[in-house]
């Protein structure tokens, strides 16, 4: 089933994609969230003029992606969390990495960080999608709170 995208769907594409994806998952998920929606002849030749009319906003979104990209370079995250040892007691998960970058002045939203779980102290990075283009890989240690 061939879709166009509405929006960045997680390992499936970025918004205004044409994608194949199998038949139930396009017509009981895809469609009826608003993710997506058929990609007709007529609706494809409507993205393209689209498209088209989008590529110069574009770079001005690409360039601004890429300033906050070298601003959360400059950003040290260091989280604080309870440990007995190098053990956590918890984990230290995406929401805490975007909780930190919050404190230091920049809000990303914590579906676009991949970290993974970590439950040890250490340092560690983390990759950050600002655009399909702008993708950054973000250092950040966990250390143990003092007592």
């Amino acid at each position: 089933m061939e879709l166009i995208l509405r929006q960045d769907v997680q390992n499936v594409g970025f918004k205004d994609d044409v994608v194949t994806v199998k038949a139930g998952y396009g017509r009981n998920f895809l469609i009826p969230q608003g993710f997506a929606h058929l990609a007709t002849p007529s609706a494809k030749k409507v993205l393209a003029e689209n498209l088209k009319q989008k590529a110069h906003k574009e770079a001005k979104v690409v360039n601004d992606a890429k300033a906050l990209a070298e601003a959360l370079k400059a950003i040290e995250i260091k989280i604080s969390a309870k440990a007995g040892g190098e053990k956590l007691f918890g984990s230290i998960t995406n929401i805490d990495i975007a909780d930190a970058l919050a404190k230091g002045g920049q809000v990303i939203d914590r579906k676009f960080i991949t970290s993974g779980i970590v439950k040890r102290t250490g340092k560690y990075a983390a990759t950050v999608r600002l655009h399909r283009d702008v993708i950054i890989e973000l250092p950040y240690e966990i250390v143990a709170e003092k007592a």
